[in-house]
Protein backbone atom coordinates (compact mmCIF):
# COMPACT_ATOMS: atom_id res chain seq x y z
CA UNK A 1 0.00 0.00 0.00
CA UNK A 2 1.54 3.67 -0.82
CA UNK A 3 2.50 5.34 2.11
CA UNK A 4 0.12 8.82 2.80
CA UNK A 5 1.53 11.45 1.49
CA UNK A 6 1.47 14.85 3.83
CA UNK A 7 2.46 18.60 2.52
CA UNK A 8 3.62 20.95 5.00
CA UNK A 9 4.62 24.28 5.00
CA UNK A 10 5.92 27.04 7.71
CA UNK A 11 3.70 30.07 8.02
CA UNK A 12 3.61 33.40 9.84
CA UNK A 13 0.78 34.09 12.40
CA UNK A 14 -0.73 36.50 9.69
CA UNK A 15 -2.04 33.71 7.21
CA UNK A 16 -5.34 32.38 8.21
CA UNK A 17 -5.61 28.72 6.38
CA UNK A 18 -8.78 27.94 4.78
CA UNK A 19 -9.28 24.36 4.77
CA UNK A 20 -10.88 24.71 0.93
CA UNK A 21 -8.13 27.20 -0.33
CA UNK A 22 -4.79 26.81 -1.51
CA UNK A 23 -1.76 28.36 -0.01
CA UNK A 24 -1.15 32.03 -1.21
CA UNK A 25 1.64 33.23 1.71
CA UNK A 26 5.34 32.26 1.53
CA UNK A 27 7.02 29.56 3.92
CA UNK A 28 7.91 31.63 6.84
CA UNK A 29 11.41 29.59 8.24
CA UNK A 30 13.08 32.35 10.69
CA UNK A 31 12.62 35.60 12.53
CA UNK A 32 13.85 37.68 15.87
CA UNK A 33 12.15 38.46 18.68
CA UNK A 34 12.49 39.98 21.91
CA UNK A 35 12.95 39.02 25.19
CA UNK A 36 9.93 38.29 27.14
CA UNK A 37 7.87 38.18 23.89
CA UNK A 38 5.08 36.11 22.97
CA UNK A 39 6.35 34.87 19.60
CA UNK A 40 3.85 32.96 17.15
CA UNK A 41 4.19 31.04 13.77
CA UNK A 42 2.12 27.98 12.08
CA UNK A 43 2.66 24.78 10.81
CA UNK A 44 0.33 24.04 7.63
CA UNK A 45 -0.13 20.98 6.86
CA UNK A 46 -2.45 18.74 4.06
CA UNK A 47 -3.04 14.87 4.01
CA UNK A 48 -3.91 13.61 0.31
CA UNK A 49 -5.12 10.64 1.73
CA UNK A 50 -6.94 9.90 5.58
CA UNK A 51 -4.40 9.71 7.97
CA UNK A 52 -6.72 8.90 11.42
CA UNK A 53 -3.74 9.25 13.96
CA UNK A 54 -1.68 12.72 13.17
CA UNK A 55 0.42 13.49 15.90
CA UNK A 56 2.59 16.20 16.60
CA UNK A 57 6.14 16.30 18.08
CA UNK A 58 8.49 19.04 19.38
CA UNK A 59 11.97 19.36 19.45
CA UNK A 60 13.87 22.36 20.76
CA UNK A 61 15.88 23.94 23.44
CA UNK A 62 12.76 26.43 23.99
CA UNK A 63 10.26 23.11 24.53
CA UNK A 64 9.18 23.98 27.94
CA UNK A 65 8.34 27.42 26.77
CA UNK A 66 6.34 26.19 23.85
CA UNK A 67 2.62 25.56 23.06
CA UNK A 68 0.83 23.74 20.16
CA UNK A 69 -2.63 23.92 19.51
CA UNK A 70 -4.90 23.28 16.26
CA UNK A 71 -6.40 25.96 14.29
CA UNK A 72 -10.24 24.71 14.26
CA UNK A 73 -13.24 26.19 12.36
CA UNK A 74 -15.69 28.11 13.35
CA UNK A 75 -18.35 28.61 11.22
CA UNK A 76 -20.00 31.93 10.05
CA UNK A 77 -23.38 32.64 8.56
CA UNK A 78 -22.72 36.61 8.41
CA UNK A 79 -18.97 37.45 7.67
CA UNK A 80 -20.48 40.75 6.82
CA UNK A 81 -21.14 42.55 3.63
CA UNK A 82 -20.47 46.02 1.95
CA UNK A 83 -17.01 45.61 3.27
CA UNK A 84 -13.85 47.55 1.67
CA UNK A 85 -11.72 45.39 -0.69
CA UNK A 86 -9.72 44.58 2.01
CA UNK A 87 -11.19 40.97 3.06
CA UNK A 88 -10.13 37.56 2.39
CA UNK A 89 -13.74 36.53 1.94
CA UNK A 90 -17.06 37.29 2.69
CA UNK A 91 -19.00 34.08 1.69
CA UNK A 92 -20.54 31.92 4.54
CA UNK A 93 -18.72 29.16 5.96
CA UNK A 94 -15.69 27.78 7.61
CA UNK A 95 -13.46 30.31 8.93
CA UNK A 96 -9.89 29.48 11.04
CA UNK A 97 -10.32 31.04 14.14
CA UNK A 98 -10.96 29.08 17.76
CA UNK A 99 -7.34 27.32 19.30
CA UNK A 100 -7.93 24.08 20.25
CA UNK A 101 -6.50 21.41 22.37
CA UNK A 102 -3.98 19.48 20.06
CA UNK A 103 -5.71 16.21 22.12
CA UNK A 104 -4.55 12.22 21.19
CA UNK A 105 -4.91 13.15 17.37
CA UNK A 106 -4.91 16.10 14.98
CA UNK A 107 -7.49 16.80 12.74
CA UNK A 108 -6.40 15.72 8.61
CA UNK A 109 -9.17 15.29 6.36
CA UNK A 110 -7.66 14.64 2.68
CA UNK A 111 -7.26 16.94 0.51
CA UNK A 112 -7.50 20.18 3.14
CA UNK A 113 -5.39 22.35 4.31
CA UNK A 114 -5.10 22.41 8.06
CA UNK A 115 -3.07 24.36 10.61
CA UNK A 116 -1.13 23.96 14.11
CA UNK A 117 -0.78 26.96 15.86
CA UNK A 118 2.81 27.20 17.79
CA UNK A 119 3.16 29.95 21.10
CA UNK A 120 6.73 30.08 21.63
CA UNK A 121 6.59 32.26 25.83
CA UNK A 122 10.29 33.76 25.82
CA UNK A 123 11.44 34.32 29.38
CA UNK A 124 12.37 37.76 29.79
CA UNK A 125 15.97 36.31 31.23
CA UNK A 126 16.77 34.00 28.40
CA UNK A 127 20.33 34.10 27.20
CA UNK A 128 19.98 35.62 23.98
CA UNK A 129 20.79 33.41 20.78
CA UNK A 130 19.88 31.30 17.68
CA UNK A 131 17.32 28.39 18.57
CA UNK A 132 16.19 26.07 16.26
CA UNK A 133 12.16 24.29 16.91
CA UNK A 134 11.47 21.46 14.86
CA UNK A 135 8.52 20.33 14.21
CA UNK A 136 7.17 16.52 13.48
CA UNK A 137 4.45 14.98 12.06
CA UNK A 138 4.05 11.61 12.72
CA UNK A 139 1.38 8.82 11.37
CA UNK A 140 1.34 5.93 13.98
CA UNK A 141 5.26 4.81 14.57
CA UNK A 142 6.26 7.10 11.20
CA UNK A 143 7.20 10.53 10.97
CA UNK A 144 4.92 11.83 7.71
CA UNK A 145 6.33 15.33 7.53
CA UNK A 146 7.62 18.75 9.60
CA UNK A 147 9.80 21.37 9.38
CA UNK A 148 12.21 23.53 11.48
CA UNK A 149 11.72 27.31 12.61
CA UNK A 150 15.07 29.50 13.45
CA UNK A 151 13.94 31.65 16.13
CA UNK A 152 16.85 34.52 17.00
CA UNK A 153 16.34 35.65 20.70
CA UNK A 154 18.41 39.25 20.88
CA UNK A 155 19.62 40.57 23.60
CA UNK A 156 16.74 43.07 24.58
CA UNK A 157 13.72 42.95 26.59
CA UNK A 158 10.28 44.08 25.22
CA UNK A 159 9.17 46.30 27.88
CA UNK A 160 5.75 46.41 30.22
CA UNK A 161 3.00 47.82 28.32
CA UNK A 162 2.16 51.21 29.06
CA UNK A 163 -1.40 51.17 26.75
CA UNK A 164 -4.60 51.10 28.57
CA UNK A 165 -6.99 48.13 26.64
CA UNK A 166 -9.83 47.41 27.70
CA UNK A 167 -12.27 44.92 25.90
CA UNK A 168 -15.45 44.36 27.66
CA UNK A 169 -15.40 41.91 30.18
CA UNK A 170 -19.10 40.24 30.42
CA UNK A 171 -19.54 38.50 33.32
CA UNK A 172 -23.29 37.09 32.89
CA UNK A 173 -22.09 35.89 29.42
CA UNK A 174 -20.01 33.42 31.70
CA UNK A 175 -22.85 32.62 34.91
CA UNK A 176 -25.02 31.57 31.22
CA UNK A 177 -23.12 29.88 29.42
CA UNK A 178 -21.79 27.33 32.30
CA UNK A 179 -25.06 27.51 34.00
CA UNK A 180 -23.83 28.46 37.00
CA UNK A 181 -24.57 30.71 39.75
CA UNK A 182 -23.67 34.23 39.54
CA UNK A 183 -21.03 35.17 42.40
CA UNK A 184 -21.30 31.16 43.34
CA UNK A 185 -17.87 30.04 43.75
CA UNK A 186 -17.86 28.15 40.52
CA UNK A 187 -18.49 31.51 39.04
CA UNK A 188 -16.20 33.29 40.56
CA UNK A 189 -13.27 30.18 39.40
CA UNK A 190 -14.22 30.85 35.91
CA UNK A 191 -14.47 34.79 35.88
CA UNK A 192 -10.59 34.32 37.06
CA UNK A 193 -9.61 32.13 34.67
CA UNK A 194 -11.22 34.48 32.19
CA UNK A 195 -9.67 37.44 33.67
CA UNK A 196 -6.00 36.01 33.61
CA UNK A 197 -6.64 35.06 30.01
CA UNK A 198 -7.68 38.54 29.46
CA UNK A 199 -4.45 39.87 30.74
CA UNK A 200 -2.40 37.85 29.41
CA UNK A 201 -3.71 39.23 26.28
CA UNK A 202 -2.70 43.05 27.11
CA UNK A 203 -6.25 43.84 28.66
CA UNK A 204 -5.24 45.46 31.53
CA UNK A 205 -8.33 47.25 32.16
CA UNK A 206 -11.36 45.03 33.51
CA UNK A 207 -15.48 46.62 33.22
CA UNK A 208 -16.31 46.26 36.90
CA UNK A 209 -19.98 45.65 37.26
CA UNK A 210 -20.63 48.07 40.32
CA UNK A 211 -24.38 47.44 38.65
CA UNK A 212 -25.25 45.35 35.78
CA UNK A 213 -23.67 47.20 32.86
CA UNK A 214 -26.86 48.72 30.89
CA UNK A 215 -24.86 47.94 27.57
CA UNK A 216 -26.39 45.65 24.33
CA UNK A 217 -29.35 45.88 26.17
CA UNK A 218 -32.86 45.36 24.24
CA UNK A 219 -35.19 48.22 25.40
CA UNK A 220 -37.51 47.29 28.14
CA UNK A 221 -35.29 44.04 28.58
CA UNK A 222 -32.74 43.34 30.55
CA UNK A 223 -29.78 41.15 31.17
CA UNK A 224 -28.95 38.56 34.29
CA UNK A 225 -27.80 40.44 37.79
CA UNK A 226 -23.85 40.61 38.49
CA UNK A 227 -24.25 43.28 40.64
CA UNK A 228 -21.03 43.89 43.21
CA UNK A 229 -21.93 46.38 44.99
CA UNK A 230 -24.93 45.14 47.51
CA UNK A 231 -27.56 47.74 48.95
CA UNK A 232 -30.34 48.18 51.75
CA UNK A 233 -32.70 50.49 51.71
CA UNK A 234 -34.54 51.78 54.23
CA UNK A 235 -37.36 54.57 53.25
CA UNK A 236 -35.74 57.15 51.33
CA UNK A 237 -32.03 56.09 53.01
CA UNK A 238 -29.61 53.34 51.49
CA UNK A 239 -26.50 51.55 52.49
CA UNK A 240 -24.13 50.10 50.91
CA UNK A 241 -22.27 46.66 51.13
CA UNK A 242 -18.33 46.62 48.81
CA UNK A 243 -17.56 43.27 50.38
CA UNK A 244 -18.39 41.75 46.65
CA UNK A 245 -16.69 44.31 45.05
CA UNK A 246 -13.62 44.27 47.67
CA UNK A 247 -13.30 40.62 46.63
CA UNK A 248 -13.47 41.56 43.14
CA UNK A 249 -10.91 43.97 43.37
CA UNK A 250 -8.87 41.22 45.13
CA UNK A 251 -9.22 38.93 42.03
CA UNK A 252 -7.95 41.40 39.76
CA UNK A 253 -5.26 42.45 41.57
CA UNK A 254 -3.65 39.07 41.83
CA UNK A 255 -4.19 38.07 37.94
CA UNK A 256 -2.55 41.51 37.08
CA UNK A 257 -5.13 44.01 36.10
CA UNK A 258 -3.86 47.67 36.47
CA UNK A 259 -6.81 49.55 35.72
CA UNK A 260 -10.61 49.49 36.94
CA UNK A 261 -13.37 50.40 34.42
CA UNK A 262 -16.94 51.48 36.34
CA UNK A 263 -19.61 50.49 34.74
CA UNK A 264 -21.96 53.00 32.86
CA UNK A 265 -24.33 55.08 35.49
CA UNK A 266 -26.41 55.62 32.70
CA UNK A 267 -28.08 53.26 29.73
CA UNK A 268 -26.19 53.61 26.18
CA UNK A 269 -27.23 55.38 23.53
CA UNK A 270 -28.20 58.62 25.52
CA UNK A 271 -27.89 58.62 28.35
CA UNK A 272 -31.88 58.65 28.77
CA UNK A 273 -32.41 55.92 31.63
CA UNK A 274 -30.70 54.18 34.63
CA UNK A 275 -28.89 50.84 34.90
CA UNK A 276 -30.82 48.20 36.03
CA UNK A 277 -30.47 48.03 39.91
CA UNK A 278 -31.36 46.10 42.58
CA UNK A 279 -31.93 46.70 46.27
CA UNK A 280 -32.52 44.24 49.58
CA UNK A 281 -35.60 45.90 51.55
CA UNK A 282 -37.50 44.11 54.40
CA UNK A 283 -36.06 40.88 53.29
CA UNK A 284 -36.68 40.61 50.03
CA UNK A 285 -34.73 41.63 46.72
CA UNK A 286 -36.07 43.96 44.11
CA UNK A 287 -35.24 45.65 41.05
CA UNK A 288 -35.60 49.69 41.92
CA UNK A 289 -34.27 51.33 38.62
CA UNK A 290 -33.97 49.94 34.84
CA UNK A 291 -35.75 51.38 31.94
CA UNK A 292 -38.88 52.37 32.97
CA UNK A 293 -37.04 55.13 35.30
CA UNK A 294 -35.69 58.24 33.70
CA UNK A 295 -32.03 59.32 34.15
CA UNK A 296 -32.78 62.30 35.54
CA UNK A 297 -35.60 61.84 37.87
CA UNK A 298 -35.70 63.10 41.37
CA UNK A 299 -34.99 59.36 43.04
CA UNK A 300 -31.69 58.24 40.71
CA UNK A 301 -30.43 61.52 41.64
CA UNK A 302 -31.36 61.22 45.40
CA UNK A 303 -29.49 57.59 45.01
CA UNK A 304 -26.56 58.51 43.23
CA UNK A 305 -26.45 61.43 45.52
CA UNK A 306 -25.87 58.39 48.49
CA UNK A 307 -23.85 56.11 46.82
CA UNK A 308 -21.63 57.73 44.78
CA UNK A 309 -19.64 59.51 47.89
CA UNK A 310 -19.76 56.12 49.49
CA UNK A 311 -17.47 54.87 46.46
CA UNK A 312 -15.36 56.92 46.41
CA UNK A 313 -14.57 56.78 50.50
CA UNK A 314 -14.28 53.00 50.03
CA UNK A 315 -11.81 53.88 46.81
CA UNK A 316 -9.81 55.96 49.40
CA UNK A 317 -9.38 53.40 51.84
CA UNK A 318 -8.30 50.69 48.76
CA UNK A 319 -6.26 53.25 47.31
CA UNK A 320 -7.59 52.70 44.10
CA UNK A 321 -7.98 56.69 42.97
CA UNK A 322 -5.70 56.47 40.15
CA UNK A 323 -6.49 53.18 38.91
CA UNK A 324 -10.41 53.79 38.35
CA UNK A 325 -12.23 55.29 35.07
CA UNK A 326 -15.64 55.98 34.97
CA UNK A 327 -18.54 55.90 32.12
CA UNK A 328 -21.17 58.39 31.77
CA UNK A 329 -23.17 57.09 28.89
CA UNK A 330 -21.74 54.57 25.91
CA UNK A 331 -21.69 55.96 22.13
CA UNK A 332 -23.82 58.99 22.09
CA UNK A 333 -25.26 60.62 19.12
CA UNK A 334 -25.59 64.10 17.71
CA UNK A 335 -29.09 64.47 19.27
CA UNK A 336 -28.47 63.33 22.90
CA UNK A 337 -25.92 66.03 24.03
CA UNK A 338 -28.76 67.46 26.41
CA UNK A 339 -29.77 64.31 28.05
CA UNK A 340 -25.85 63.25 28.33
CA UNK A 341 -25.19 66.96 29.65
CA UNK A 342 -27.94 66.34 32.42
CA UNK A 343 -26.81 62.98 33.49
CA UNK A 344 -22.86 64.01 33.04
CA UNK A 345 -23.56 66.62 35.73
CA UNK A 346 -25.27 64.63 38.02
CA UNK A 347 -21.83 62.24 38.47
CA UNK A 348 -18.82 64.60 38.02
CA UNK A 349 -19.00 66.95 41.13
CA UNK A 350 -19.45 63.88 43.00
CA UNK A 351 -16.49 62.15 41.04
CA UNK A 352 -14.20 65.03 40.90
CA UNK A 353 -10.72 64.04 39.87
CA UNK A 354 -11.63 60.80 38.73
CA UNK A 355 -10.92 59.99 35.13
CA UNK A 356 -14.23 59.86 32.81
CA UNK A 357 -14.40 57.95 29.31
CA UNK A 358 -16.85 57.50 26.80
CA UNK A 359 -16.93 56.19 23.40
CA UNK A 360 -18.62 58.52 20.92
CA UNK A 361 -17.68 59.94 17.27
CA UNK A 362 -19.16 63.49 17.76
CA UNK A 363 -16.28 65.76 18.67
CA UNK A 364 -19.00 68.68 20.33
CA UNK A 365 -19.26 66.48 23.56
CA UNK A 366 -15.66 67.25 24.12
CA UNK A 367 -16.04 70.57 22.78
CA UNK A 368 -18.44 71.40 25.47
CA UNK A 369 -16.88 70.14 28.23
CA UNK A 370 -19.28 66.97 28.36
CA UNK A 371 -16.69 64.29 28.43
CA UNK A 372 -13.24 65.00 29.67
CA UNK A 373 -10.99 61.82 28.41
CA UNK A 374 -13.26 61.15 24.94
CA UNK A 375 -12.55 57.68 23.37
CA UNK A 376 -13.41 58.29 19.49
CA UNK A 377 -13.55 55.89 17.19
CA UNK A 378 -10.99 55.30 14.79
CA UNK A 379 -12.81 55.72 11.66
CA UNK A 380 -13.94 59.60 13.67
CA UNK A 381 -10.46 60.49 15.04
CA UNK A 382 -9.33 63.12 13.33
CA UNK A 383 -10.43 65.67 14.61
CA UNK A 384 -10.02 64.83 18.12
CA UNK A 385 -6.26 64.66 16.98
CA UNK A 386 -6.12 68.00 15.41
CA UNK A 387 -7.32 69.91 19.30
CA UNK A 388 -4.87 67.96 20.69
CA UNK A 389 -6.30 66.33 23.19
CA UNK A 390 -3.80 64.75 26.12
CA UNK A 391 -3.93 61.14 26.45
CA UNK A 392 -6.19 60.03 23.44
CA UNK A 393 -7.70 56.45 22.97
CA UNK A 394 -9.80 55.11 20.09
CA UNK A 395 -12.15 52.12 19.92
CA UNK A 396 -13.71 50.53 17.18
CA UNK A 397 -16.64 47.99 16.73
CA UNK A 398 -19.04 46.80 14.24
CA UNK A 399 -19.44 49.94 12.72
CA UNK A 400 -15.51 50.36 12.03
CA UNK A 401 -15.58 48.06 8.74
CA UNK A 402 -14.36 50.70 6.08
CA UNK A 403 -11.11 51.00 5.68
CA UNK A 404 -10.09 51.17 9.12
CA UNK A 405 -8.52 48.57 11.39
CA UNK A 406 -10.35 45.41 12.72
CA UNK A 407 -10.92 42.01 13.74
CA UNK A 408 -13.58 40.17 11.99
CA UNK A 409 -13.26 37.07 10.32
CA UNK A 410 -13.28 37.76 7.20
CA UNK A 411 -10.42 40.02 7.30
CA UNK A 412 -6.67 39.72 7.16
CA UNK A 413 -4.47 39.52 10.10
CA UNK A 414 -2.85 42.20 9.07
CA UNK A 415 -5.54 44.15 8.98
CA UNK A 416 -5.99 43.27 13.25
CA UNK A 417 -2.14 43.73 13.53
CA UNK A 418 -1.45 47.00 12.05
CA UNK A 419 -3.38 48.80 15.22
CA UNK A 420 -0.15 48.88 17.00
CA UNK A 421 1.83 50.55 14.52
CA UNK A 422 -1.12 52.90 14.63
CA UNK A 423 -1.39 53.50 18.39
CA UNK A 424 2.67 53.94 18.19
CA UNK A 425 2.27 56.59 15.15
CA UNK A 426 -0.78 58.43 17.08
CA UNK A 427 0.85 58.00 20.32
CA UNK A 428 -2.13 56.91 22.02
CA UNK A 429 -2.77 56.01 25.50
CA UNK A 430 -5.97 53.54 25.33
CA UNK A 431 -7.78 51.30 23.25
CA UNK A 432 -11.54 49.82 23.44
CA UNK A 433 -13.65 47.42 22.46
CA UNK A 434 -16.61 45.96 23.60
CA UNK A 435 -16.37 42.30 23.10
CA UNK A 436 -13.98 39.94 24.70
CA UNK A 437 -16.32 37.72 25.63
CA UNK A 438 -20.30 38.68 24.20
CA UNK A 439 -22.04 35.06 24.34
CA UNK A 440 -25.39 36.79 23.18
CA UNK A 441 -27.19 37.54 20.53
CA UNK A 442 -27.46 41.35 19.90
CA UNK A 443 -29.25 43.18 22.47
CA UNK A 444 -28.74 40.27 25.02
CA UNK A 445 -32.05 38.81 24.12
CA UNK A 446 -30.60 35.08 24.35
CA UNK A 447 -27.79 33.53 24.89
CA UNK A 448 -25.68 31.47 22.02
CA UNK A 449 -23.23 28.81 21.47
CA UNK A 450 -20.12 30.53 20.28
CA UNK A 451 -18.68 27.23 18.83
CA UNK A 452 -21.77 27.52 16.41
CA UNK A 453 -23.14 30.70 16.42
CA UNK A 454 -20.32 34.16 15.97
CA UNK A 455 -22.19 36.87 14.62
CA UNK A 456 -24.69 37.47 17.67
CA UNK A 457 -27.20 36.04 16.03
CA UNK A 458 -26.85 37.11 12.30
CA UNK A 459 -26.89 41.29 13.98
CA UNK A 460 -22.49 41.47 13.95
CA UNK A 461 -20.14 40.51 11.31
CA UNK A 462 -18.24 37.01 12.99
CA UNK A 463 -15.03 38.29 15.22
CA UNK A 464 -17.45 41.50 17.08
CA UNK A 465 -18.44 39.85 19.88
CA UNK A 466 -15.49 38.39 21.20
CA UNK A 467 -12.64 37.52 21.20
CA UNK A 468 -12.45 34.31 23.38
CA UNK A 469 -14.11 30.64 23.11
CA UNK A 470 -15.52 28.88 26.47
CA UNK A 471 -13.85 25.91 27.06
CA UNK A 472 -15.21 23.04 29.09
CA UNK A 473 -12.99 24.65 32.17
CA UNK A 474 -12.48 28.01 30.98
CA UNK A 475 -10.97 30.09 28.00
CA UNK A 476 -9.72 28.42 24.71
CA UNK A 477 -7.81 31.33 22.99
CA UNK A 478 -8.94 32.51 19.23
CA UNK A 479 -6.09 32.74 16.62
CA UNK A 480 -7.55 36.70 16.48
CA UNK A 481 -6.77 37.12 20.24
CA UNK A 482 -3.28 36.03 19.64
CA UNK A 483 -2.42 38.46 16.37
CA UNK A 484 -4.31 41.40 18.60
CA UNK A 485 -1.17 40.66 21.27
CA UNK A 486 1.65 40.70 18.86
CA UNK A 487 -0.62 44.22 17.69
CA UNK A 488 0.33 45.60 21.35
CA UNK A 489 3.83 44.14 21.26
CA UNK A 490 4.68 45.71 18.01
CA UNK A 491 3.40 49.05 19.61
CA UNK A 492 5.91 48.45 22.93
CA UNK A 493 8.87 47.33 20.39
CA UNK A 494 8.50 50.65 18.71
CA UNK A 495 8.32 52.64 22.45
CA UNK A 496 11.41 50.97 23.72
CA UNK A 497 13.08 51.58 20.15
CA UNK A 498 11.66 55.67 20.53
CA UNK A 499 13.38 55.83 24.11
CA UNK A 500 16.64 54.68 22.57
CA UNK A 501 17.04 57.00 19.20
CA UNK A 502 14.16 59.53 19.79
CA UNK A 503 10.74 59.49 17.94
CA UNK A 504 11.73 61.09 14.69
CA UNK A 505 14.47 58.38 13.62
CA UNK A 506 11.65 56.04 14.78
CA UNK A 507 8.72 57.07 13.05
CA UNK A 508 10.91 56.95 10.12
CA UNK A 509 11.91 53.71 10.38
CA UNK A 510 8.40 52.51 10.71
CA UNK A 511 7.54 54.40 7.52
CA UNK A 512 10.52 53.31 5.68
CA UNK A 513 9.56 52.90 1.80
CA UNK A 514 6.17 54.15 2.33
CA UNK A 515 5.05 56.87 -0.39
CA UNK A 516 2.77 58.42 2.47
CA UNK A 517 2.43 58.57 6.03
CA UNK A 518 0.47 55.97 8.24
CA UNK A 519 -2.54 57.04 9.50
CA UNK A 520 -5.80 55.13 10.77
CA UNK A 521 -7.02 54.47 6.92
CA UNK A 522 -4.03 54.55 4.85
CA UNK A 523 -1.25 51.63 6.04
CA UNK A 524 0.70 48.95 4.55
CA UNK A 525 -2.06 45.84 4.15
CA UNK A 526 0.18 43.23 3.44
CA UNK A 527 1.36 40.90 6.38
CA UNK A 528 4.78 40.85 4.63
CA UNK A 529 5.07 44.16 5.17
CA UNK A 530 4.69 44.14 9.08
CA UNK A 531 7.00 41.27 9.58
CA UNK A 532 9.76 43.37 8.18
CA UNK A 533 8.91 46.34 9.82
CA UNK A 534 9.08 44.43 13.13
CA UNK A 535 12.03 42.55 11.79
CA UNK A 536 13.58 46.23 11.14
CA UNK A 537 13.16 47.25 14.82
CA UNK A 538 14.20 44.45 16.56
CA UNK A 539 18.29 44.70 15.00
CA UNK A 540 18.01 48.59 15.20
CA UNK A 541 16.70 47.72 19.05
CA UNK A 542 19.64 45.39 19.50
CA UNK A 543 22.04 47.50 17.38
CA UNK A 544 21.27 50.31 20.18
Amino acid sequence: MASPVLQTRLLSSLTKVFADEELQARPFRRATCLRGEVFSLQLAYRAESMLRDLQVAVASDLQRYIQVRAVGLAPSEFPGAHFDDNVLRTTPGLYPDPLLPVGERLPAPPGQWRSLWVTVRVPTRITAGIFTIELALASGDRQVGGATFTLEVLPATLPAQKLKHTSWFHADCIATHYGVDVWSQQHWVLVDRFVRNAVDHGINMLLTPLFTPPLDTQVGGERPTVQLVQVRRSGERYSFDFSRLDRWVHMADAAGVKFFEMSHLFTQWGAAHCPKIVVTENGTEQRIFGWKDKASGRRYRAFLDQFLPELVRYIDRRGLRKRCFFHVSDEPHASHLESFAAAAAMVHHHLQGFAFIDALSNVEYFDRGLVRQPIPASNHIEPFVERGIKDLWTYYCVSQWKDVANRFFCMPSARNRILGAQLYRYDLKGFLQWGYNFWYAQYSTHAIDPFKVTDAGGNFPSGDAFLVYPGEDGPLDSLRGEVFREALQDQRALQLLDSLQGRDKTVQLLERGLEESITMTRYPKDADWLLRMRERCNRRIAAL
